[in-house]
């Protein structure tokens, strides 16, 4: 009777602290939004942003908008994506409610091998798949803006192009503000700035970055920007194709004019799934992440999120298990769908869930070991799956993941909604920060190093600490699995919300929280991108939080729950774009980094 007693004190301070806190969430230290009616840009930096703005005040569209703010973060965020990299983009048509999935990612070159990164030994030769030439992929961002560009694009391509160029020619304020994002990637990577010399001459000066408030300059840059806008196809067949070729051939990298002649995007069908009263769509495999924001969002289900009290123990507690399961079925399943059998309807199936979240004690959490990826016969009594042939590309036979590889947070999201309800959400990366810190001679362009996003050998971990399987393997032409999740939300086939992250495998459970933020917890976008949030991704089996996330007591009742709380430096830099009641917009970025909405 007395341990009865005391859980229903427990229970009912909870519930009080609920209650007290989600009336006070409106009024937190969160950023405040911006609110404007015609259109919307937000990006990870102002400049970046204020060129979208620019392509809809001269009457261009979000594709446009999306266009110029991508190749002006290019210039501006060097360190965490560009034109030597890739991505995802999602794309909302305003007249009918379509949405359409572009993928420009990171490919494996032609040359590349499943055993590439071993020594005769069969061990993992360390550093190579993150460090200069043999690290880098097939860039996609350059064919990628295009094609959208080309299809949907209102403005002149080379309109869209000509902030970027002016940014890189007249150079940019190194920012004073100082984030986790900039720090990591300006420490973490200096070394592989440093060696190599056209990376070197960029920047650093005498060996040192460029400082906070000093001026950077990429004339080189500027220049491939310029022929770019005159001919984008010179990345792939001319000019700059040539000297990237030539650059790799001299230094052991693997891409060759072949690998960038025969780069095309892929249009793919978007993920999507029914949650409460809204439409939820994301990006598809070669990514995971619409199949798992969908299948996290379907075990919470119909759980009365709300009642409870926003971060009351119990929604925390089940948030983080059904965070375990999706991953755990992310380690099995998923992989380049061109090359391996991704079971999506199975995965995203409302059944799966139900039968998934029965798996939940909510007195108990459940250790990693004790999770395990659905079994094969279990998927098989939801929804019949068949493949989809995409003839662009070579299908192989492999087999399974172990667990997820992911992208660093050095990736960068831009969101935009245009005056007739047009948007874009897209992320791209390099993957690490400064990518495999290689640039070609004259071009100004920094590399991506993707290839750490394969499993280099079974059993292996990559830079993050992930291990990867056969599924995930290297192979010719083939993309590395990825976790950026750019997604768009709708209600009655009406634009609702956008939304997208940088940070790796965190991205995922990002998005959920973002989306329950807007939809379950009624918060403005500014505090929905803003607030405190958790991570658990199966392996390792931790429950990790933000420094002063969580109150004492919250994390108490976790842990005797027997989750395992570690606590994190805070991670993500996201935005949002919210469509209000009256029709207006809502937009933020992310207080943990730098960047800003621009509207009118």
């Amino acid at each position: 009777m007395k341990i009865l007693n005391k859980r229903i004190r427990v229970a009912v301070t909870y519930f009080s602290f609920g209650i007290i806190f989600s009336s006070q969430i409106a009024s937190a230290a969160f950023v405040s939004p911006l609110r404007t009616k015609k259109g919307m840009v937000v990006s990870a930096n102002h400049l970046g942003s204020d060129a979208g703005l620019q392509m809809l005040l001269h009457g261009g569209n979000a594709v446009d908008a999306a266009v110029a703010t991508t190749f002006a973060i290019s210039v501006v965020e060097p360190f965490s994506a560009g034109l030597g990299g890739g991505g995802f983009l999602l794309m909302h048509q305003g007249k009918t409610g379509e949405i359409k999935a572009l993928d420009f990612r990171e490919r494996a070159p032609i040359k590349a091998t499943r055993k590439m990164y071993l020594d005769q030994y069969g061990k993992v030769r360390p550093n190579l798949s993150v460090d200069g030439y043999l690290a880098v992929a097939t860039p996609g961002t350059v064919a990628g803006l295009y094609e959208v560009h080309q299809k949907y694009g209102k403005l002149p391509w080379k309109e869209a192009i000509k902030p970027a160029i002016a940014l890189a020619q007249d150079g940019f304020i190194v920012s004073r503000v100082v984030t986790p994002r900039s720090m990591s990637a300006y420490q973490g990577r200096k070394q592989s700035i440093l060696n190599n010399p056209a990376a070197r001459v960029i920047f650093t000066r005498n060996g040192e970055f460029y400082q906070p408030g000093e001026r950077l300059v990429q004339r080189d840059l500027a220049q491939t920007l310029t022929e770019v806008a005159k001919n984008p196809q010179s990345f792939y067949t001319g000019n700059i194709a040539r000297l990237i070729a030539n650059d790799m051939a001299k230094n052991g990298g693997l891409i060759t004019l072949q690998d960038l002649k025969s780069y095309k995007p892929i249009w793919r069908t978007p993920v999507c799934g029914n949650f409460r009263s809204s439409r939820v769509c994301s990006m598809p495999p070669p990514s995971s992440g619409g199949v798992h924001l969908l299948q996290i969002l379907n075990i919470i289900g119909d759980t009365d999120l709300k009642s409870l009290g926003w971060h009351h123990p119990d929604a925390l507690h089940l948030m983080a298990e059904a965070m375990k399961i999706a991953y755990a079925d992310r380690s099995e399943y998923l992989g380049d769908p061109d090359f391996v059998k991704v079971p999506v309807q199975q995965l995203i199936s409302p059944g799966y869930a139900k039968t998934r979240r029965a798996e939940i004690i909510m007195d108990r959490a459940k250790p990693s070991t004790e999770v395990k990826p659905a079994d094969k016969k279990m998927l098989q009594r939801f929804i019949s799956w068949k493949p989809t042939p995409t003839p662009e590309r070579l299908r192989a036979k492999v087999g399974a993941l172990n667990s997820p590889s992911h992208e660093s947070p050095e990736t960068s999201h831009i969101s935009v909604v245009d005056g007739q309800r047009n948007a874009v959400s897209l992320t791209f990366t390099i993957n690490l920060g400064f990518g495999a810190g290689v640039v070609t001679p004259k071009t100004g362009i920094v590399f991506n190093n993707e290839m750490d996003d394969f499993a280099a050998a079974p059993g292996v971990a990559n830079a993050f600490g992930v291990v990867g399987g056969d599924a995930n393997a290297i192979a010719p032409r083939k993309t590395p699995l990825s976790s950026m999740t750019p997604t768009i939300v709708t209600e009655n086939n009406r634009l609702r919300m956008i939304a997208g992250t940088p940070g790796g495998s965190t991205i995922i459970t990002q998005l959920v929280q973002v989306i329950l933020n807007v939809l379950e917890y009624n918060m403005d976008a500014g505090a929905a991108v803003s607030a405190p949030r958790i991570h658990h991704q199966w392996r390792p089996d931790e429950l990790r939080t933000e420094p002063f996330g969580l109150d004492p007591l919250t994390l108490q009742e976790l842990g005797r729950r027997g989750q395992n709380v570690k606590e994190n430096a805070p991670w993500g830099n996201g935005n949002a774009i919210v469509v209000t009641p009256d029709g207006g917009l809502e937009g933020a970025a992310d207080i943990r980094g730098e960047g800003a909405p621009r509207g009118f």
